[in-house]
């Protein structure tokens, strides 16, 4: 097979968080890449894979991987992993978007539970 250019432009598209954007630049059951837009203060709820081992490399902007112990700052041209069984949440907290790579493997489908509040304030799963 051809080895192919992959861009958002012909990537496919989906919104989460109410106003954040993904791109999936790679979809197969062992890898996924998706690139992902956050406008300002927004992020994910609290969860965990049981499976996927994640990378997720900034693009743009400033973030936090947070932690039932805390978080890690990011700045762009930096990465972080997440191993499986570590409940996370990516998160905004700055005033300018956010652009990043999430690279999963396997791929994240059927692997994602959210986390209640109070599970979350316990220190994760």
């Amino acid at each position: 097979m051809k080895p192919a250019i992959s861009d958002i432009a012909g990537a496919r598209h989906y919104l989460w968080g109410g106003a954040c954007d993904g791109w999936h630049l790679l979809e197969s059951p062992d890898l996924s890449v998706i690139q992902e837009r956050v406008p300002p203060g927004l992020g994910e709820s609290p969860h965990v894979h049981a499976r996927a081992r994640q990378f997720f490399y900034l693009l743009a902007g400033r973030a936090t991987m947070e932690f039932a112990e805390g978080g890690i700052q990011l700045h762009a041209g930096q990465g972080l992993h997440v191993a499986p069984g570590v409940a996370h949440r990516f998160v905004n907290h700055s005033d300018d978007e956010v652009v990043f790579l999430v690279i999963s493997a396997p791929a994240t489908a059927g692997d994602r539970k959210e986390l209640p509040a109070a599970q979350w304030r316990a220190g994760g799963s």
